[in-house]
């Protein structure tokens, strides 16, 4: 196991020198790179989010969190769509448009998350850890189908917003106002759940049922409604990240929750599954990683598109850290 860590963190720095001594690969384009990543990162750091929140809670992955997150983009898109698109009533009025649409798609994933939560879940509280794991596979699969069914197979294209499009000069470099819209967005949410979680009464009846349900509820916590809450809030942040991806890339499909979903787990296992902080470290980590990390390594290889192999970086980065720290950078050990 160590042998193969090495030769991998061996092979990285060998490709990366011979990379940066080439020269192919001017300042500005790492620079964009490192913005992209970010932006990519952001978004995975608000799906992880809710992986997190729900396995603090609940000891349990919510593998049905994806596609939290595809349903949320299709309702952003038609309200989109509705509103921002050709003839729209909020065309001239872009910013108030983005609002409706960012709480109309945040409440469809919230209300999806607490249907999951009420139906597929709670029944099975007290049962084995592998049974809502399980069960947790099959709503993923019922909600991706059931998508398939109802808006069909073929990709749709997201509304692009005049406000977000073109580039943005900071520090003398240019860069897609969407990925710095996308950053800060999910930098203001991310803030905004700390606080949440760190300074409300909220927040300590989370952490709280997190510790030990039996002994929160005597304390007078309402465990089930904590519960709630906590699907809440992740639908809630799920909504918000689908919106921002759906503008990055400008399409949404039945599957689109997929690999997000995937990357973002991966990126709470990296922070330390249960950790927020964690989960917002492993997002943009992952998120860097997979943008620069196959330029820079694979270009001093020679190979000619790198950035093909971005889904190979995310999960060798899931296999090293199970390898190497299966409690992730910010996780501690449980007894199980």
């Amino acid at each position: 196991m160590w042998a193969l860590t090495v030769a991998v963190v061996v092979g990285v720095v060998a490709g990366s020198i011979a990379t940066l001594g080439s020269g192919e690969i001017s300042g500005t384009t790492w620079t964009r790179l490192v913005v992209a990543g970010l932006s990519q990162g952001a978004i995975y750091a608000l799906i992880a989010l809710g992986y997190t929140l729900v396995y603090g809670v609940l000891l349990m992955i919510n593998f049905a969190h994806g596609e939290v997150f595809m349903l949320g983009a299709f309702g952003g898109l038609f309200t989109a769509d509705a509103l921002l698109g050709p003839g729209g009533p909020m065309v001239d009025n872009p910013v108030i448009g983005m609002l409706v649409v960012f709480l109309v798609a945040m409440t469809v994933s919230m209300v999806v998350a607490l249907v999951l939560e009420r139906v597929a879940y709670r029944p099975l509280r007290g049962a084995p850890r592998l049974v809502p794991l399980i069960t947790a596979i099959g709503a993923s699969l019922f909600l991706q189908y059931t998508a398939f069914g109802m808006f069909g197979p073929r990709t749709q294209r997201y509304p692009s917003v005049e406000l977000l499009e073109g580039r943005v000069n900071l520090f003398g470099l240019e860069f897609a106002r969407v990925q710095i819209v996308t950053i800060v967005a999910a930098i203001v949410l991310m803030a905004i759940l700390y606080y949440v979680v760190e300074r409300t009464r909220t927040g300590r009846s989370m952490r709280a049922v997190s510790e030990d349900k039996d002994v929160a509820s005597l304390m007078g916590i309402n465990v089930d409604r904590t519960i709630v809450t906590t699907f809440a809030i992740g639908g809630v942040l799920a909504g918000a990240a689908a919106v921002l991806y759906s503008l990055l890339f400008l399409s949404v499909d039945f599957g689109m929750g997929i690999l997000p979903g995937i990357k973002a787990f991966t990126a709470a296992v990296l922070g330390g599954i249960g950790s927020i902080t964690g989960a917002m470290v492993g997002g943009i980590l992952i998120g860097v990683l997979e943008t620069v990390a196959p330029t820079l390594v694979l270009f001093g290889f020679g190979v000619p598109s790198p950035g093909q192999l971005s889904d190979v970086v995310a999960f060798g980065v899931l296999v090293l850290v199970l390898i190497v720290r299966p409690t992730g950078l910010f996780g501690r050990k449980e007894n199980v």
